[in-house]
């Protein structure tokens, strides 16, 4: 196990040099067909470039620069965790555009890594690598929002397979994925957390579809999937049938985990933009402006602190709530954190960023719409709130 120093402290002299290499290889390769990427992408963005997105993904698999963390005998570098935020620091001071793979590389690899069988991890793992198969996640339904524990989506055994039915939705990227993780229950009569299982679903099929969701933004990365007799290999449960929720609480404390450094490098850069808003039509005048801009400064500490401490616990092998509420509390943390800037955006706009062409928002419009879905994607406050106060502060649960 890492001591703390070494994941989260200074760079050692290795650590220079990997910094020194990743530093080189984006500058070199950030240029010619790739140099328009720059900035690229992201949440609310993520129609921009799409194909030439992907592309520059698999450049970067190609180079190695995938599933850093992950052992070498599954494709990765065995990166410490202290080179994976290096890592994810100089791509995001590069301005290197938002992935692609995200989905495959951050949640589900890493899950497979820790709950799969040797089979799943040969059949999946090298696709997640190179980025030749994109993945998306079936969690949240209509009737039980983020609250992961009360989905309806049922799985059943028929034969050598698994027949699918049921409804998800807020799917990113769904209509250009190739796989589904979906959590569905597979015991009839079984209530919350008992009687899920994680399955591994192909997108591409008669039993899928896929609808898209028209967003505030104009634009349409979420989507409603329907299961109507979807089929998959009896053999890709990850885990047992039956475990998944505890699969699936692994795959959230993933979500949360060290690309949010490079997350927070790109929060601190639309502060500083927004900053510079500020100060050039004179909103930073206002004594009440300025204060909140310096506090939003200071929730940037906050949150690189508590991730860097989070990232370094999950090394230490806690209990699942514990983990499960760092994981909540983090995104608590960033999800608000985001949402006021947004906020405070409008407010330093004043009445002019109440206008926009149809279709035309400005960076600045369009961080305060979407960031009002940070709140409720990847679970909403109020489940996260819930998870803190009853599985890991046990409390009584809320009344339902």
């Amino acid at each position: 196990m890492q001591s703390p120093d070494s994941a989260t402290g200074k760079d050692t002299s290795h650590d220079v040099e990997f910094r020194a290499d990743v530093r080189e290889w984006l500058a070199e390769n950030l240029a010619g067909e790739f140099r328009e990427l720059r900035g690229l992408g992201g949440p609310g963005r993520e129609h921009e470039a799409f194909e030439e997105r992907l592309a520059w993904d698999r450049h970067l698999a190609a180079a190695g620069w995938t599933c850093l963390g992950w052992p070498e005998r599954y494709g990765g570098r065995d990166a410490t965790l202290r080179q994976q935020v290096i890592f994810h620091e100089e791509y995001a001071k590069a301005d290197a555009p938002s992935r692609v793979s995200h989905l495959g590389e951050e949640l589900l690899g890493p899950t497979l890594l820790a709950f799969g069988t040797e089979e799943q991890k040969q059949r999946f793992l090298p696709g997640i690598r190179s980025v030749t198969e994109l993945w998306c996640q079936g969690y949240s339904e209509p009737g039980a929002g983020s609250d992961l524990a009360a989905v309806t989506t049922s799985a059943r055994r028929d034969g050598d397979e698994w027949a699918i039915n049921g409804q998800k939705i807020w799917t990113s990227l769904a209509h250009l994925s190739d796989w589904c993780f979906v959590i569905a229950r597979t015991e009839p009569g079984s209530t919350r957390h008992h009687g899920l299982s994680y399955l591994l679903v192909p997108m591409k099929q008669p039993g899928i579809e896929v609808r898209p969701i028209a967003q505030l933004t104009g634009t349409a990365e979420f989507n409603e999937v329907f299961f109507d007799d979807a089929r998959t290999e009896a053999g890709l449960v990850v885990g047992e049938p039956g475990e998944g929720w505890r699969v699936a609480m692994g795959t959230l404390t993933f979500e949360r985990g060290i690309s949010t450094v490079g997350q927070q490098i790109r929060f601190a850069r639309e502060l500083s933009n927004l900053e510079a808003a500020a100060k050039a039509n004179g909103a930073l005048d206002n004594p009440v402006i300025a204060e909140r801009i310096d506090q939003a400064w200071v929730g940037l500490r906050v949150l690189r602190a508590h991730a860097l401490r989070t990232m370094q616990s999950a090394h230490e092998n806690l209990d699942a709530r514990t983990a499960a509420g760092q994981a909540s509390v983090a995104k608590l943390l960033w999800a608000n954190w985001h949402r006021g800037l947004g906020e405070l955006a409008m407010d330093i706009l004043g009445a002019p960023g109440l206008i926009a062409p149809p279709g035309d928002l400005d960076e600045w419009q369009r961080l305060f719409l979407f960031s009002r879905a940070d709140t409720i994607y990847g679970g909403s406050n109020e489940v996260q709130r819930n998870i803190i106060s009853e599985r890991v502060l046990g409390l009584p649960r809320e009344a339902r």
